[in-house]
């Protein structure tokens, strides 16, 4: 059997309460199930900021996971923030850690949702803080259906990297969060929008893989979801 590549998957946390009554990391199953049934081999990466390069040497690539809390507006130069906006501080600071030695080190990096705004953002990018009050007729980004079902379309930039994997220039796709990106980072365009202009997926042609999605592929709710997890896994093969 071809050897599996060990990716990391980066963990949300918790506070005490609910699942354990103490602090506890969260990770849906689907993310690994993704990662899984694509060829790698799943590991999940604790909040230690003073161990991310330990976890660079044991990877061959990086996959950033979406969560319910938003990246710090500081991180972007913003002078206020937006009410609706919460920050995890420990996450925040191993995943800048750990995604800016992946890009050093020209890993693969899938990011999902959260995980695209972050490398955006790391590479110099701006966020909108909160799309209701910044984009005109917005659709319903945070989709009143399940997560598991499609939410709304969007259309692909043809001749990009998402969409020759892809294989079509339109899909439907899950959609779960109030902010956006306003600014694209050096180095990156963007591939997918919404049908009210939103920015739902960037790629960094430069690089050996640099995909990040707004929505969420691991629960392949398009056979593109699926094609974007093999494409990864297949860029993080060393033999």
């Amino acid at each position: 059997m071809t050897s599996r590549p060990a990716i990391g998957v980066t963990l949300d946390c918790e506070d005490a309460g609910g699942y354990s009554a103490f602090p506890w990391y969260a990770l849906r199953r689907n993310y690994a199930d993704a990662v899984t049934a694509a060829g790698g081999l799943p590991l999940a990466l604790p909040h230690e900021p003073d161990l991310a390069e330990a976890y660079l040497e044991r990877i061959d690539g990086l996959v950033l996971t979406g969560g319910a809390f938003d990246v710090d507006p500081a991180l972007f130069g913003a002078d206020a923030r937006h009410p609706s906006v919460t920050v995890k501080r420990r996450r925040t600071q191993f995943e800048l850690a750990v995604l800016r030695g992946a890009l050093q080190r020209d890993l693969p990096v899938l990011g999902i949702c959260g995980g695209m705004q972050l490398l955006n953002v790391v590479l110099g990018g701006t966020l909108i803080q909160h799309i209701p009050d910044a984009v005109p007729d917005a659709l319903a980004h945070e989709q009143p259906t399940p997560r598991d079902r499609p939410g709304h379309d969007v259309a692909l930039v043809p001749g990009t990297h998402l969409s020759r994997l892809a294989g079509c220039l339109r899909l439907k796709v899950n959609s779960s969060h109030h902010q956006a990106i306003a600014q694209l980072g050096d180095g990156c365009v963007a591939n997918a929008h919404a049908p009210d202009g939103v920015v739902e997926g960037i790629e960094v042609p430069a690089r050996t893989f640099c995909i990040g999605v707004q929505w969420h592929p691991e629960f392949h709710v398009s056979t593109a979801d699926a094609a974007l997890f093999t494409a990864f896994i297949e860029a993080c093969r060393h033999d």
